[in-house]
């Protein structure tokens, strides 16, 4: 598949944000802007990660916690690349960096009405 994942820096913010923008299931409001997404990663080190393909972003997922409980938010692959196993590749880079933290509980987050999510 030729895939790289490595941690999500804010220099890939707009193609990240592209992604999640046409990837049904992500909901996006003012706490996903270039400055929030900053302030996330710097806060959550290590802990957030993006997929390319010749150097287009094709997955992301953000991943941090709150000191406890480990979460991840908009996990994200594009359409042309699902059931791939880049999805679950992305989730494990999280939980492992989270069990680095010493983190031991991680919640996702998936909307009602999001099929694919859920079924994930």
């Amino acid at each position: 598949m030729n895939i790289v994942i490595s941690r999500f820096g804010i220099d890939q913010y707009d193609s990240v944000l592209a992604l999640w923008q046409q990837c049904e299931g992500v909901g996006l409001s003012s706490a996903d802007s270039r400055e929030c997404i900053r302030s996330y990663l710097e806060r959550n080190p290590g802990m957030s990660f993006a997929a390319t393909k010749d150097g287009s972003v094709v997955g992301a997922v953000l991943g941090g916690h709150d000191g406890r409980r480990g979460l991840i938010h908009h996990h994200s692959v594009h359409p042309g690349f699902r059931r791939q196993g880049l999805a679950r590749q992305l989730v494990d880079k999280c939980v492992r960096a989270l069990k680095n933290a010493g983190i031991r509980k991680c919640h996702i987050f998936i909307f009602n009405d999001n099929i694919d999510g859920i079924e994930f």
